[in-house]
């Protein structure tokens, strides 16, 4: 696989940050839990301000970007697929509140895999992690931003691998 074909494949598995990509590319990485093996060594060896970016760089849940087709075209899929896409005004107003409070408390915007959750789910853990400290939902933070890249590598080699 060329660098081209695989920051096209990979590059934006972990949210508007391709440096998690161009640092892996050349390992012997041909299946997916090599890649996300890889690139998880990767963001977790990055320094702290190229974590804070990565976090930062997700976009909130149903918020304006959403609201306005203002999403990567796998964030909008992820959030079509929890059904994010279809709230009521009353959800969608809870979803604001709550995006308005973590984004208050923590300075990052509130990051979950939403792969096979609800919109139920989703407000339920935005409830509980706004109990957490800054280093745990940091440390929280990261652990689904792994676990998006995850289901975006998997669903390359399942779907998209030419």
């Amino acid at each position: 696989m060329t660098e081209e074909e695989f920051m096209t494949a990979f590059g934006d598995a972990y949210e508007h940050s391709p440096w998690a990509a161009e640092r892996v590319f050349g390992a012997d990485i041909n299946s997916s839990c090599r890649v996300i093996s890889a690139m998880r060594k990767m963001v977790d060896a990055a320094s702290n301000e190229e974590q804070d970016a990565l976090i930062k760089a997700h976009p909130n849940l149903a918020g304006k970007l959403a609201l306005s087709g203002g999403l990567t075209v796998s964030s909008t899929k992820e959030q079509a697929g929890a059904g994010l896409d279809q709230c009521s005004p009353r959800e969608l107003a809870k979803f604001q509140k709550y995006n308005t409070a973590y984004q208050a408390k923590f300075g990052f915007p509130f990051i979950v895999a939403v792969k096979g959750l609800s919109r139920k789910d989703i407000l339920k853990a935005f409830k509980k992690r706004l109990k957490n400290t800054e280093t745990q939902e940091r440390k929280a933070a990261l652990e689904q931003v792994h676990k998006i890249a995850a289901f975006r590598i998997e669903e390359w080699f399942k779907h998209d691998k030419t």
